[in-house]
């Protein structure tokens, strides 16, 4: 018969085998380390836990140290901006690592969504995550639970810490305390006193844009001219842009004021910076540090740009966005306004057999026809100009005259308000003592039983508080329409005084600096108002004009 027994064969291991089984005995294990701040006693905590998890690491023959991870000053709040923890989860992806131990859920993460998200990606790839202050190992499905309790928990005091420090902000706003950037803010520095001081050279260079803007610059031009000019920008480098220039003009501190909670931030997981449009109350800082510029001046500057922007999208046809754009090549472009409709004129180049011809146009008529303006003229550019000049010199020849005029009306200006004998100090006073009295009633007044005795002098305070309220916002409201006109005046007596006897050529900033409007009120006549409040019908001379 034949041997069916099997044959038993043994099969020795190989080397390579042997040293691969004993290399996956010892656990890969990394650690973690995070403290949000820059603090020097938070640092050194930082250090310790670096020391603490090295050595814990190494001292333990069943691992092998792969690496420490650790951020330093970063919020545990969002894992985006957390470069060393994100380098971690790269690796983890790659099989480099086993094991990662931390101190406590917080310094994993401060968000529960993340904390839950990177938990179960690292359990899927067969990472556990040891949080030693918990006592939790990650790697167990029913740790789960108590990763999202902790992580609760640690998510919520991030929101308690945050609201405390609104609150240590709002209270510091209230008190009039003002915290300033001063990175990206030209003109300034912070002087001894915490409060902004002025740099000479810097602030010659504010002055310089705020005069230009106002004499018609465009802000390409205004970027031009300085770079063309070499004057440094906050970076040290002559290279500007228009969004600087812009922030430049719109910047309140350069007339001596702060704006706070001008921005807010969403939420403190997110951290989303979202522009304040009404959603929490501003606090205006008046006369917090020296200004550069007047406050007559900027506010001349914001009407300037209102007026710029309304000029610039004048109709729905043109800027349909209401986002047009405004062009100070022309200074017509801005003065010239149709006497029927009140748009603008537009400047436009005909050209008829090879010859160039400029005219100003209606721009209601330009995008509409006549069906929303019919009787609009189309103006020739060179008998426009001239009529304009033929004004203005009539103007410049009772120049003493006029200067006088505007004296006196500078004068007027600065006598008191009509029909108001109460200044800010005496409102505001009043309010206080009001106010006062509303709370003694409240107490004397005891419960809600009692508040129906009490009703009718509650009324009666509470109007008074209305009353006083509205007047202060009027005498304020009179206050920075008088402060406007008063700078208005005085740089238009400045422009008459240094304008020649008598202009002969075309200038483009002279007029814009003169002239406030021309409204086009036929073919054969001109409506011209100057800076200064004089008013000028003028005749157009030899013309073409086009119906």
């Amino acid at each position: 018969m034949t041997d069916t027994t099997p044959k038993i064969i043994i099969i020795p291991p190989k080397q390579e085998d042997v040293q691969a089984q004993a290399a996956k005995k010892h656990l890969r294990v990394a650690a973690y380390c995070r403290v949000s701040t820059d603090d020097e006693e938070q640092l050194t905590s930082y250090e310790a836990q670096r020391t603490y998890y090295t050595e814990k690491i190494t001292q333990n023959p069943e691992w092998t140290m792969t690496s420490v991870f650790a951020d330093e000053g970063i919020t545990g709040t969002s894992v985006k901006s957390r470069k060393e923890f994100q380098k971690m989860i790269r690796q983890c992806r790659m099989g480099r690592i086993d094991l990662i131990l931390t101190k406590s859920l917080s310094r994993f993460s401060r968000n529960t969504l993340d904390v839950i998200k990177y938990t179960r990606e690292l359990r899927n790839l067969g990472v556990s995550v040891i949080f030693e202050k918990e006592n939790i190992n990650s790697i167990y499905p029913e740790s789960e639970f108590l990763i999202t309790l902790y992580g609760a928990f640690a998510q919520s005091e991030s929101e308690s810490i945050s609201k405390n420090v609104s609150w240590g902000k709002h209270q510091a706003m209230k008190a009039g305390r003002a915290i300033i950037q001063y990175k990206r803010l030209l003109g300034y520095v912070k002087g001894e006193n915490g409060k902004p001081k002025i740099v000479p050279d810097q602030a010659e260079t504010i002055r310089f844009i705020y005069d230009r803007y106002l004499a018609g610059d465009t802000l390409r031009a205004l970027k031009a001219r300085l770079e063309a000019d070499g004057v440094p920008y906050i970076t040290g480098e002559a290279s500007w842009n228009i969004s600087g220039l812009q922030s430049i003009l719109q910047n309140e501190k350069y007339c001596g004021d702060v704006l706070l909670q001008k921005t807010f931030i969403q939420d403190c997981i997110s951290k989303k910076v979202i522009k304040n449009t009404g959603q929490l109350p501003k606090v205006l800082i008046q006369d917090h540090h020296e200004g550069i510029v007047s406050r007559e001046m900027f506010d001349a500057v914001q009407a300037e740009t209102a007026r710029r922007r309304a000029v610039a999208a004048s109709t729905k046809k043109s800027a349909p966005t209401g986002l047009g754009k405004y062009s100070g090549k022309h200074a017509l472009t801005s003065l010239l306004v149709c006497g029927e409709c009140g748009t603008p004129y537009r400047r436009v180049v005909w050209t008829q057999k090879e010859l160039k011809r400029p005219v100003w146009r209606c721009v209601n008529r330009l995008d509409y026809g006549k069906r929303v303006c019919k009787h609009s003229p189309t103006l020739d550019e060179k008998p426009l100009q001239q009529a304009i000049l033929s004004a203005i010199n009539s103007l410049m020849r009772q120049k003493d005259e006029l200067l006088d005029e505007v004296s006196d009306e500078l004068a007027q200006e600065l006598t008191p308000y009509s029909g108001e004998v109460m200044s800010l100090g005496d409102i505001d006073r009043a309010v206080e003592n009001l106010s006062k009295q509303f709370d003694q009633l409240i107490q004397e007044t005891g419960g809600e039983e009692n508040l129906m005795d009490n009703m009718e002098q509650f009324q009666n305070i509470t109007s008074q508080l209305a009353a006083l309220k509205e007047r202060r916002n009027r005498v304020l409201n009179l206050r920075a329409e008088n402060s406007q006109m008063t700078w208005r005046l005085q740089r238009a007596a400045a422009v008459m005084r240094e304008a020649p006897a008598e202009i002969t050529e075309w200038d483009e900033r002279l007029i814009y600096q003169l002239v406030e409007e021309v409204k086009v009120m036929s073919a054969d006549q001109l409506l011209i108002r100057f800076r200064n409040g004089a008013v000028v019908e003028q005749p157009l001379g030899s013309r073409e004009a086009v119906a």
